[in-house]
């Protein structure tokens, strides 16, 4: 029909709006622990913007279904206000009819958060962790922090008085111990961090050698145009072995075994893998929600802030309940149904509502019927 449409393209304009709003404040306080490496260390912009596109699955299941809710509150709560729902009533739709447009967006939200929890999410959180631990572990780049002693091993030492936008580096001093009988000391105006077949080496500008022979304490120096300092394998090869819960993908998660975490942690995966099967759902139920607070009694503009109040607490008890049976389970996994019923219970309510409903129209301003006295 075409008020479906019409109400549709309502729903999604709105959510657009939420979910861009809720994404960006999530995305401002998450970025906040990444800014050390970008200001400090020298991480480069395109990386952070990749942990970002990384985080943004995790993310969207979690502001989708809100955003929904949110959304049909809005259409619902405008359309009751300008009397477009009396209209709508008075030409024969019930309460069904119309949330029939709402149902459709959330069981397309719906879909959309399977796809997030079932595959995106482990996928996209799992490239970000192995990102996140590569910058911490094997970045030279990241680990040259300036104006620090940045120790490169047991027998390197480097220290880098600025580090310029386009990553040039200034004020170097290296000091060098790997040699049993000498030991060397490099200065620099200026340099940079180059990366030469996979390793990492510090080019120098216009500096000198120092190096002192630890038997006779001869002191020798060298001045250099430009020197290169390999740093190769000071940084001990380090391997993930562990994996946080969010990387998994469900059928892990049902089935854990020991060499992903310890037995003792079994409950939380397995309630962690049913959660990820109940989330989605809540795309469904929130909406449901809003619809019959919205399209509950008479379509006016009293009441309208009681009932949005309505609506938030049903939504938070919901979500709380969704959650606290997930934690419940994690300890008794008997408690696992309460979970599923915490999502399915208040659909099939909502269904059975709006299915039962009659709509009052209000008690002033109705339109006159034949042989109503006007």
């Amino acid at each position: 029909m075409r008020i479906d449409r019409y109400v549709i393209r309502q729903i999604l304009a709105a959510m657009i709006i939420v979910v861009v709003s809720l994404t960006c404040v999530i995305w401002l306080s998450q970025s906040l622990r990444f800014i050390d490496m970008i200001v400090n260390r020298g991480l480069p912009l395109a990386t952070f913007i990749y942990f970002t596109v990384l985080l943004m699955p995790t993310w969207l299941s979690l502001v989708l279904p809100i955003a929904c809710f949110a959304a049909t509150m809005f259409v619902y709560s405008r359309m009751s206000g300008d009397r477009e729902l009396v209209v709508l009533t008075a030409s024969g739709l019930g309460p069904l009819g119309l949330a029939r447009p709402a149902i459709v967006v959330a069981l397309v939200v719906t879909a959309l958060g399977y796809l997030l929890s079932l595959y995106l999410v482990p996928i996209s959180y799992r490239g970000f962790k192995e990102l996140q631990f590569q910058i911490r572990h094997n970045y030279t780049n990241v680990l040259l922090r300036e104006g620090v002693f940045n120790s490169m091993g047991d027998d390197v030492t480097v220290f880098v008085r600025a580090r310029q936008p386009n990553g040039d580096l200034s004020g170097i001093i290296v000091q060098d111990d790997r040699e049993a009988d000498e030991s060397v000391t490099l200065l620099a105006e200026s340099g940079a961090l180059i990366l030469d077949r996979g390793s990492p080496r510090v080019l120098m500008v216009n500096g000198n050698r120092q190096a002192k022979n630890n038997q006779t304490g001869r002191i020798n120096i060298l001045y250099f145009d430009r020197y290169t300092v390999d740093l190769g394998g000071l940084q001990e090869a380090v391997q993930r072995t562990a994996r946080d819960q969010n990387e998994l993908f469900v059928d892990e998660l049902l089935n854990p075994t020991e060499r992903i975490t310890q037995e003792r942690n079994f409950g939380k995966y397995i309630a962690e893998g049913h959660s990820r099967l109940v989330t989605p759902l809540l795309g469904l139920a929130l909406p449901l929600i809003g619809l019959v607070v919205v399209l509950r009694g008479e379509f006016s503009r009293r009441g309208r802030n009681s009932r949005l109040v309505a609506a938030v607490l049903l939504v938070g008890l919901v979500q709380a309940a969704v959650l606290g049976s997930k934690y419940s389970a994690a300890k008794e996994l008997s408690l696992l149904p309460l979970m599923y019923s915490a999502a399915i219970v208040p659909i099939l309510v909502c269904l059975i509502l709006l299915a039962r409903q009659r709509m009052r129209r209000p008690r002033s301003g109705t339109i006159p019927t034949e042989g109503t006295p006007a």
